[in-house]
């Protein structure tokens, strides 16, 4: 009994190195849900301490050492494994060897299968699907008590003079057995515990990113200014918990949210030297209050006493900070830091995207005024000759051909969405196609069959209009014959697909390949609609091309 409280007053220290390890920057290797290659050596580094240390604090026993060395070992294994069990054991089993004794080999080799028998209790519940186990101080305690029993058979076993080894058993069984399995359950209970608070921070931490990312979506979609930076800094302030938040540009404060708000004055220059430091070598900066003091730079009277100064970067362009502030009476908490970061970081990849969203928009813009300038000149050439010579003959037909003239240029100047309606793509065509069938009378004929259910689905605009244009001008009007152009809407289970069809057979890759309007109308779907979708073109030369345009089932979305 003596020894036995001996050994839970030597296992009371451990607890003690428990508790101190729960608390230390090391016990984040035990936060995640896996461990890596270096974490795994920074808990091999740590138990191996903890198990040579059990051997040094032990008890003198009949030439021997009644000890706790079984903890580091079995925990190791329990926590990391077979390899990291085994690896500790043998590592704190070598240190006995040569402390000597003549039990020495014996208790370095049970030392070793003690870690190896942690390391396959870990394999057995990771393979039952039961991870959630190994920190349970239930399995601790029955693994310590089934490895220190086999220690016991062991030293038993191989220890000569066998009497000795037998008596030393004798005295040494129940008190280690007990000390070692009840020390490793109380280690593990401190584990689990802080590994629980760490979980339960964790979702917190993840509930307000979420929170945060949630209300915040959309914002920057209006531009990264002092509008949005406000409601931003209204939200994070909400969400966070902090003392204040306060956004900047590179010049100057654009919205500022909680305590000193009196003297934090938006539109004002940027005054802090930390926070100019933050943006010019794009990094974190924090100032706890404690190991580096701040003094706010506007008044010498402002409680906030720490800042976190996160810059916010498109790329690595800085275009800002978001600041972290708290009062002297709160301690800046390290969660704060990481929501601080993830907050930038979030805010950036919107910054990011919204840059791309604009940069597309202009491009899409750019594009269409291409096709518009490409359409316009000769067009308008054709059409008012042809409408020149209809007026000679019949004033009221150079009327109507006026009307559309003009409504397929009003179409074409206030068309700068997108997307447009199937229909509404027919009506621009309709108008060129009056013009042109006037130009050429008889030798152009046309075909349209689209049923009235597809014709809202939605297409990227001026879809049709160059595609049929170039039916016309590189097919029918190259022929002696009447030219024959056929437009068809269909869909199946799997797209939507439209047809343009002409008697003439002229197309030829090599011929379209500067042809900027069906090179833009493919891009701009494969764009907005997807690589798989866009426009195939077949030919068989002097009797027919056949462009067939492909787009989901349910047309293009905005």
């Amino acid at each position: 009994m003596k020894l036995f409280f001996a050994l839970i007053q030597e296992m009371s220290v451990f607890l003690v190195i428990g508790y101190l390890f729960s608390k230390s920057p090391a016990f984040k290797a035990l936060a995640g849900e896996t461990l890596r290659r270096r974490q795994k050596i920074m808990l091999y580094v740590i138990f191996s301490i903890i198990s040579i240390l059990g051997t040094y604090f032990g008890l003198p026993i009949r030439d021997a050492v009644a000890n706790t060395r079984a903890i580091g070992a079995v925990l190791a294994g329990i926590i990391g494994g077979p390899l990291l069990g085994t690896a500790v054991g043998f590592t704190a089993g070598l240190h006995r060897y040569f402390v000597g004794g003549f039990v020495a080999a014996p208790a370095m080799l049970a030392t070793t299968v003690e870690g190896l028998i942690g390391g396959l209790v870990h394999f057995y519940l990771m393979r039952r699907n039961r991870s959630e186990k190994i920190f349970d101080p239930r399995i601790a305690f029955a693994t310590t008590f089934f490895s220190e029993l086999v220690h016991m058979a062991i030293i038993a076993g191989m220890g000569r003079p066998l009497e000795d080894s037998l008596a030393l058993v004798r005295i040494i069984a129940i008190p280690m057995i007990t000390a070692n399995a009840l020390g490793t359950s109380l280690f593990m209970s401190i584990i689990r515990d802080q590994k629980s608070m760490y979980d339960k921070l964790s979702v917190l931490f993840s509930a307000r990113a979420f929170k945060i990312a949630e209300r915040s979506l959309g914002v920057l979609g209006r531009g990264f200014n002092k509008e949005t930076a406000r409601e931003l800094a209204r939200i994070i302030h909400d969400e966070s918990g902090v003392g204040a938040v306060a956004i900047t540009d590179t010049k100057k404060l654009l919205a500022f949210e909680g305590i000193g708000s009196d003297h934090h004055l938006v539109d004002g220059p940027i005054a802090s030297g930390l926070t100019q430091k933050a943006m010019d070598s794009n990094e974190v900066i924090l100032v706890d209050g404690v190991r580096h003091p701040y003094r706010c730079s506007l008044s010498p009277d402002c409680i906030l006493t720490s800042v976190l100064i996160v810059p916010l970067h498109i790329d690595d362009e800085v275009i800002g900070t978001i600041k972290l502030y708290e009062p002297k009476n709160k301690l800046f908490l390290n969660m704060n830091r990481t929501l601080g970061e993830g907050i930038a970081n979030l805010l950036s990849d919107q910054l990011l995207r919204y840059r791309y969203e604009e940069q597309k928009n202009l491009l899409v813009t750019s594009e269409l005024k291409l096709i518009q300038a490409q359409i316009n000149p000769h067009f308008l050439f054709n059409a008012l000759n042809t409408i020149m010579a209809i007026t000679r003959k019949d004033a009221g037909r150079a009327r109507q051909l006026l009307l559309h003239l003009s409504n397929f240029f009003r179409k074409n100047l206030k068309r700068s969405s997108e997307l447009a309606s199937i229909e509404e793509e027919l009506d621009h065509v309709n108008s060129y196609l009056k013009i042109e069938k006037a130009r050429f009378e008889d030798k152009l004929q046309v075909s349209l069959d689209v049923a009235p259910e597809l014709r809202q689905l939605k297409i990227p605009t001026f879809t049709l209009q160059p595609i049929i244009e170039n039916a016309i001008k590189h097919g029918v009007s190259a022929m002696l014959e009447q030219g024959v152009v056929k437009l068809s809407v269909r869909r199946d289970s799997q797209s939507l697909t439209i047809e343009i069809e002409d008697n003439a057979g002229t197309y030829s890759e090599k011929a379209n390949d500067g042809g900027l309007g069906m090179n833009i109308v493919d891009k701009r779907i494969k764009n907005l609609c997807g690589g798989q979708y866009g426009i195939t073109a077949s030919c068989v030369p002097e009797e027919r091309t056949l462009i067939t345009i492909t787009f989901p089932k349910q047309g293009c979305q905005p």
